[in-house]
Order: structure tokens, then C-alpha cells, then sequence
């Protein structure tokens, strides 16, 4: 085996628990999130949460499936979403997997309509509150994936 192969070999472990570990980090911020109701859902609802006070946004979930990829109009407003974080210092990943961030947050439960889950933000509750040791995790993943030029890291959820 030659170097090459082995530091290849130990990338790849690196990259793999690195993704469990934001995965991991995801699903507690939304439970807390959602507990502590500083959970927005929805494109719409989102941007007016950011319009009023984007001080107090402190992480972005931007949602799309497969099917959404062609969507040019989510497209657009991911586009928007996405210049607005960066602008404000806001942290921000993608997911992949829309049906199992609903079954994270248990969308479908409160109604029987769908929710509108491809933008979900988290918000701080209050300005005295003590740092989620799940938020300062994906803070540092975000943080790594933008020193190698990952502005937007996507999250891989689970089928």
C-alpha cells in the first residue's frame, strides 16, 4: 500500500465521521430548536423572520429532494436565502432529504396538511442564553467546510 493510499484511506474515515457528527449535531439543534419553539418553517415565514430581525436568526437548513433540484423558482429563493446568511454571518447547511427532516421534527403530526420545510431557520430565544453544544458543533463544521471553499456543505440524511 503506498502513502497516497493510505492518506487516501484516512480521508475518507476523517470525511465520514465528520458527516455523522454534523448528522448527529443536526437532529439534537432541531429537537432543541423545536422544544424551545425558535423553530421558523417555510420559505416564506423564513424570510419574514430574517427581514424583521436577521440578529436574531443563528442557523439556516435550506431542504431540497431530488425532484426540487428543477424547481427554478426554490432555486431562486435558496439563491436569496443563501446571499442574505452569508451576509449576516448567518450559518447555513443543505440537506437531502426532505421526508426525514419531517419525521425529525415531526411536521406532519400537528395537521394533516405537508409543511413547507425547505427553509428552516433556528432562532436564538433569548440574547442571554447559553451557547446549543449542538449549534457550536455545526458552527465549526460550517466553519471547516468553508476553509476549502464549501460555502453552502450539504448534510446527507439518512433513507
Amino acid at each position: 500500500m503506498t502513502l497516497e493510499e493510505i492518506h487516501s484511506q484516512e480521508t475518507v474515515t476523517e470525511s465520514t465521521n465528520r458527516m455523522q457528527s454534523a448528522r448527529k449535531a443536526l437532529n439534537e439543534l432541531l429537537l432543541s430548536a423545536q422544544r424551545q419553539s425558535c423553530l421558523t418553517a417555510g420559505v416564506y415565514e423564513s424570510a419574514k423572520v430574517m427581514n424583521i430581525d436577521p440578529d436574531n436568526v443563528t442557523f439556516c437548513v435550506l431542504a431540497a429532494d431530488e425532484e426540487d433540484e428543477g424547481d427554478i423558482a426554490l432555486q431562486i429563493h435558496f439563491t436569496l436565502i443563501q446571499a442574505f446568511c452569508c451576509e449576516n454571518d448567518i450559518d447555513i447547511v443543505r440537506v437531502n432529504n426532505i421526508q426525514k427532516l419531517a419525521e425529525i421534527i415531526g411536521a406532519n403530526e400537528d395537521s394533516g396538511e405537508p409543511q413547507d420545510l425547505h427553509c428552516i431557520l433556528i432562532t436564538n430565544p433569548n440574547e442571554n442564553s447559553c451557547k446549543d453544544p449542538a449549534l457550536e458543533k455545526l458552527s465549526l463544521f460550517c466553519e471547516e467546510s468553508r476553509n476549502v471553499n464549501d460555502w453552502v456543505p450539504t448534510i446527507t440524511l439518512p433513507e
